[in-house]
C-alpha cells in the first residue's frame, strides 16, 4: 500500500508554527503516518502575514522536514495589497515551483495534486503531471473566475476571461478533481465535466491539538472571572464584515459589561476598525494579532462562545468549508454562526445560535441568549459540536476519501 510519492502544489500552505489554515500539513501528516512520502511546493511569502518567512541565501527555495512531511519552500515576489503585484506573486509561484520540482533531489512523483488557491498553481501541476506521466488531481478551493465576478469585476475582464479559459482547460484535464465546498460540483458539471470526475472532501480537523485540559482561561491573562467572552480568530477583511461585531458590542457595552469581545487575526479592515473602537470609546473590545496554528487553539479553548460572520455574498449557494469553523466545533465551545451559506455545520450539529448575516441586534441578541444560558446548557452544545467534526470532519476520515480517489486514479496497487 504505501511508499507512494505525493506531491502537492499549494501556494498558501503553511505549517501549523504559523497563522492560517493547515489542510495540506494535516493530510500529509496522516498519509505520511500510513506509509506515503508527501512534498508539499508553498510560498515561504506569507499570505496574510504579508512578509517573507524564511531566509534565503543562495538558491531560491529552501527544502525542510516538518513531522515527516517535506516541505519545499520557495521565494515568490512580494506584495502589499490586493492589486498587480498579488498576481505577479501568483505566477511567480508558478514559474519557481515548476523549475525547482525538477530540480529538488526527490523520487519520480507518482501522483501531483494541484490546488486552486489560484489556478496558476494548479497548471503548474497539470505540466508536471505531463511530464512524469503520472495522475493529476485538481483540488478546488475557490471557483475562478466566479469569486472575482461576485466581487463586482466585470465579466469581460481579461483576467477573469483568462482565467474562465484556465479553469474549463484544467477541469477537463484532471483525472479526479476535489472539491472543498458542498455544492461546487453543481457549478463544475455546467462547464461540461462529468459529476463522476468530482470529490467532495472538506475541511477538517487534526484532534492531537484539541485535547481537553482542566484549569486556565483567558482570565489568567486579561479578563476576571465573571467576564463572558465572545472569540473571533482570522482574518479581518471586507468578506469577515465585523463591523457587525463591534456594533454588536456598542448594543451590549451599557447594559451587560461582562461581556466581551476578542478579535484574534489581521487583515485590511483592522486598523479601520481600531479606529471606530478608539473614536466611539467602545471598551468591551480586544483585538490581539495572528498567533500561530498551535497556538490559536489554546486561545479558542479558553472561551466562552465563538463567533463565526461571512458578509452576504452569491458564491455562498455552493456552500462554505472553513478551516476555521471546523476548529472552532473542535473546541467544544458554542457558537454563532452568521452566514447565508446554503450548508450550516453549527445547526446540523446543534452546536449554537444561527443569526442572519450583517445584522448587529440579532447578534447582541445571540450573544445574550448564550451569557444567561446555565454552562451545562452551553457545554452541551460545544460537545454536540465536536461529535459532529470527529464524525464527518477528523483528519483519518478525509483521508480515508483521498485513499479512495488514488485508488480510482490507479496508484495504488490492486490486491
Amino acid at each position: 500500500m504505501a511508499n507512494k510519492n505525493i506531491w502537492l502544489f499549494n501556494h498558501y500552505a503553511i505549517t501549523p508554527n504559523l497563522p492560517g489554515g493547515t489542510r495540506h500539513f494535516d493530510f500529509g501528516k496522516e498519509l505520511v503516518r500510513r506509509g506515503y512520502k508527501v512534498t508539499i511546493f508553498a510560498s515561504s511569502f506569507h499570505y496574510s502575514l504579508l512578509r517573507e518567512t524564511k531566509e534565503y541565501k543562495k538558491d531560491k527555495f529552501i527544502v525542510e522536514d516538518y513531522e515527516g512531511v517535506r516541505f519545499v519552500w520557495l521565494k515568490t515576489f512580494s506584495y502589499s495589497d490586493n492589486d498587480w503585484r498579488r498576481v505577479v506573486n501568483m505566477l511567480s509561484y508558478a514559474i519557481r515551483a515548476y523549475e525547482v520540482a525538477q530540480k529538488i533531489n526527490t523520487e519520480k512523483p507518482d501522483i501531483i495534486i494541484g490546488s486552486s488557491v489560484h489556478l496558476f498553481a494548479v497548471f503548474t501541476a497539470y505540466l508536471l503531471s505531463k511530464k512524469y506521466k503520472t495522475p493529476f488531481i485538481m483540488e478546488v478551493r475557490d471557483l475562478w473566475p466566479q469569486t472575482l465576478m461576485d466581487m463586482g469585476v466585470s465579466k469581460w475582464h481579461p483576467f477573469v476571461i483568462l482565467l474562465g479559459i484556465l479553469e474549463k482547460f484544467l477541469y477537463k484535464r484532471a483525472d479526479k478533481i476535489i472539491v472543498l465546498l458542498p455544492r461546487a460540483n453543481e457549478y463544475i458539471e455546467k462547464l461540461g465535466i462529468s459529476p463522476e470526475k468530482i470529490v467532495w472532501i472538506p475541511n477538517g480537523v487534526d484532534f492531537g491539538r484539541f485535547q481537553f485540559k482542566n484549569g486556565g482561561s483567558l482570565r489568567d491573562e486579561t479578563y476576571t472571572s465573571d467576564e463572558f467572552i465572545v472569540t473571533y480568530t482570522g482574518a479581518i477583511g471586507k468578506a469577515n464584515n465585523l463591523d457587525v461585531a463591534i456594533e454588536a458590542a456598542k448594543i451590549l457595552q451599557k447594559d451587560y459589561p461582562n461581556i466581551k469581545f476578542l478579535f484574534v487575526g489581521d487583515g485590511p479592515e483592522k486598523g479601520r476598525l481600531l479606529e471606530i473602537v478608539k473614536k466611539e470609546k467602545i471598551n468591551n473590545v480586544e483585538f490581539r494579532p495572528p498567533v500561530a496554528k498551535n497556538k490559536i487553539v489554546e486561545i479558542i479553548l479558553k472561551s466562552d462562545a465563538l463567533f463565526f460572520h461571512l458578509q452576504d455574498s452569491p458564491i455562498f449557494k455552493y456552500g462554505i468549508s472553513s478551516n476555521k469553523l471546523f476548529d472552532y466545533l473542535a473546541s467544544g465551545k458554542p457558537i454563532i454562526f452568521s452566514s447565508n451559506s446554503i450548508n450550516n455545520p453549527v445547526e446540523e450539529a446543534k452546536a449554537g445560535i444561527t443569526v442572519p448575516p450583517d445584522n448587529p441586534q440579532a447578534l447582541a441578541d445571540a450573544i445574550i441568549k448564550l451569557y444567561k444560558m446555565s454552562p451545562e446548557e452551553r457545554r452541551a452544545m460545544g460537545l454536540n459540536g465536536r461529535k459532529y467534526v470527529e464524525k464527518y470532519h477528523s483528519i483519518p476520515v478525509l483521508v480515508d476519501k483521498l485513499e479512495k480517489i488514488f485508488e480510482e486514479v490507479g496508484v495504488m496497487k490492486k490486491g
